[in-house]
């Protein structure tokens, strides 16, 4: 896939204000004078058979002692989305349940690994380097998102901390983290729709 080249684009912003409600470390973010870009995201790059492509840069930053991440949401249960690591390297948390958690697991993944999203999920990105993280995602044009359980809920039933896991008591029944693998990148994207 030929490179994009980002530099003349307007991307859509999130800053750390945006992102309030799904930080850990609250006595951290209870003190930030500021509200800084964290995350920018370059929606609709490509359309192709009803698939919209995005690209999305997550430049390191220690919010306290939880490295950046992405807002989060929740998928309906009509398609998958496949997210690409273009640089750098994440983690990659999915989440069965919204109230009662049926299932979640982390996939760690690097530079030319693909993660798959299943139907029904919702997803967090998280940079924990120091070196930003720039990644592609193919998703149904169609695809509805609810950020406001994730909102609600305080982020997913796991933060990821300088201490290590910990879990989020918002919500009922977690299971144990599960650490899976990333997938080689499918040639054939229609699993997608």
């Amino acid at each position: 896939m030929e490179e994009i080249n980002l530099d003349k684009l307007t991307p859509d912003v999130r800053k750390l204000n945006d992102i309030a409600s799904v930080i850990f470390d609250t006595a951290w973010f209870a003190e930030q004078a500021d509200n800084p870009e964290i995350y920018y995201m370059y929606r609709g790059l490509k359309h192709e058979n009803d698939l919209r492509y995005d690209i999305t840069v997550i430049p390191p930053f220690l919010m306290g002692t939880e490295p950046v991440k992405t807002l989060g949401h929740f998928h309906g249960t009509d398609s998958n989305e496949m997210y690409i690591v273009l640089e750098g390297e994440g983690f990659f948390l999915m989440q069965k349940g919204k109230d009662t958690v049926e299932d979640f697991y982390a996939i760690e993944g690097k530079t030319g690994d693909c993660i798959i999203i299943p139907k029904g999920y919702a997803h967090v990105t998280i940079n924990p380097s120091p070196k930003p993280l720039k990644m592609a995602n193919w998703v149904k044009e169609t695809s509805g998102f609810d950020y406001e359980t994730v909102k609600n809920k305080k982020g997913l039933c796991y933060y990821y901390t300088t201490k290590g896991w910990i879990k989020n008591t918002n919500y009922k029944n977690i299971p144990e983290l599960r650490m899976e693998k990333p997938i080689t990148c499918p040639e054939n994207l229609d699993f997608l729709k």
